[in-house]
């Protein structure tokens, strides 16, 4: 059985990961490898927004960026 691969948009306030890919999307996948989401970085999710837990708070590369939840979800991640 496979299972489906893990997305930063689907971690919660304090969880961290690895990035294993950024998933092409030609609006933003560039972008946000431009932002330092590349393979094999560290990332945090240190706040979300309350209620609608959307957007989140990402620390990457030393940096804090916000991101929507769908825009997240094009980042894979394996847990540490």
């Amino acid at each position: 059985m496979c299972k489906k691969p893990k997305t930063l948009g689907e971690l919660n306030k304090g969880e961290t990961g690895i990035i294993v890919k950024v998933k092409e999307n030609y609006k933003i996948s560039n972008r946000l490898l431009e932002m330092g989401f590349l393979e094999g970085t560290r990332v945090e999710v240190i706040h979300e927004a309350p209620i609608t837990k959307d957007p989140i708070a990402i620390r990457v590369r030393g940096a804090i960026i916000a991101l929507r939840r769908s825009e997240a979800q094009l980042i894979e991640i394996e847990n540490e």
